[in-house]
């Protein structure tokens, strides 16, 4: 009998809410091996889903700051030095110290490393340039040593690619097909009126530059539509302060993070779904957010500002509009003249039920099995 190999998937956030980690973790197990997920436990973690392979969430000291990635990094070596290991799937750069140590102690494992952004291009790293010298630091020592590394699209892969001489796998954080479920949209449980136009901003990552103040602002200029916020990030406080001050209470609406299927039931309530996000770095012209591919498969066609990679797959598709006034006078004349376009939203939700049919995780994936199995 064959002996299963063990991976050990690394991430630094609380596992709940991490779509593409589960989804690699899952194509670990079907690929045979028994996975171990490792991550952190907050104060205000939810409990732990019940998965199909085991994990682990450490206490830490600290929830943020250099002390918290100390402690993260001293933490996962410590596990992985102690636990038989094959495989070592390290997620983004705050990981990457602790496993690339790890897999010098271990000449029998391999190690992947995933990179879901620019880590180093961040707004909370470019504000702080020590602090974003030691990451490259890291970043520069560790990247060139690499033998197997993924990223989520092509532009960012190049430019790893530039930059350390490495190949770098492009594997797209994409759904598993998603079933739009007639009567799932629950109006007078959210406080929403039914007749209203939804709008929506989603995910985990609502933070700052991402548009949500001006998006929050246009609702002064749109007519019998309400903006649906669901998730969490830095930004949530003052937004909702936000609210307050503008007397905006009645047409936004915030809501926490949830669980994958019920966010996606939100989602496919929303007529249009919003994706702001400001150029002001590297890692933001260049991103292709979870959102994205949230909105297409719920069938929620997308109003978006001019971004590289987003643009491209939306004009793609023709799943949405592009515009290019990021104010709240502008994000406002976008959504109240796509109100008065029944035709055009007919013909948007059809081409996103459509695309999704040919961008979903049951494609995507056998990129991520090439690169586990290169």
């Amino acid at each position: 009998m064959k002996v299963k190999k063990n991976a050990i998937v690394c991430v630094s956030n609380d596992l709940i809410t991490d779509n593409r980690v589960a989804k690699t973790c899952a194509v670990l197990k079907e690929l045979g091996y028994n996975v171990i997920l490792v991550g952190r436990k907050k104060k205000n973690s939810p409990d732990m889903p019940s998965r199909t392979y085991q994990t682990k969430r450490m206490h830490l000291w600290f929830e943020k700051g250099p002390l918290f990635y100390l402690n993260l990094n001293f933490r996962i070596f410590l596990f992985l030095l102690f636990k038989k290991t094959h495989l070592i799937f390290s997620n983004d750069l705050d990981t990457l110290p602790a496993c690339f140590l790890a897999y010098l102690f271990n000449p029998k494992a391999k190690i992947i490393y995933d990179t879901h952004e620019l880590f180093t291009e961040v707004s909370e790293l470019k504000e702080h340039p020590f602090k974003r010298s030691i990451w490259l630091r890291l970043e520069k020592w560790i990247f060139p040593k690499l033998k197997t590394v993924i990223t989520v699209n092509d532009s960012i892969a190049a430019i790893y690619h530039q930059k350390y001489k490495v190949p770098v796998h492009v594997v797209r954080n994409i759904p598993l097909p998603y079933e739009i479920q007639s009567g799932a949209a629950n109006y007078k449980s959210l406080g929403i009126n039914e007749n209203d136009f939804i709008v929506i901003i989603q995910g985990s990552g609502l933070n700052k530059d991402r548009g949500i103040e001006e998006s929050i602002l246009s609702m002064k200029h749109c007519k019998n539509c309400v903006l649906l916020i669901v998730g969490d990030g830095d930004i949530v406080p003052a937004a909702k302060v936000l609210v307050a001050e503008h007397k905006l209470s009645k047409f936004v609406k915030f809501f926490s993070r949830r669980p994958y299927p019920e966010l996606m039931k939100i989602t496919q309530m929303a007529d249009l779904g919003l994706l702001m996000d400001k150029a002001v770095n590297q890692n933001h012209e260049l991103a292709l957010p979870n959102k994205l591919f949230d909105y297409m498969h719920a069938g929620t066609p997308i109003l978006s500002n001019r971004l590289k990679e987003i643009e491209k797959f939306i004009v793609n598709y023709d799943i949405g509009i592009i515009m290019e006034d990021i104010t709240p006078e502008g994000i406002a004349s976008s959504i109240m003249d796509f109100k008065e376009n029944q035709k055009l939203q007919h013909q948007l939700k059809e081409n996103c039920i459509s695309a999704a049919k040919n961008e979903n995780w049951l494609i995507e994936k056998l990129k991520l099995i090439e690169a586990i199995n290169q």
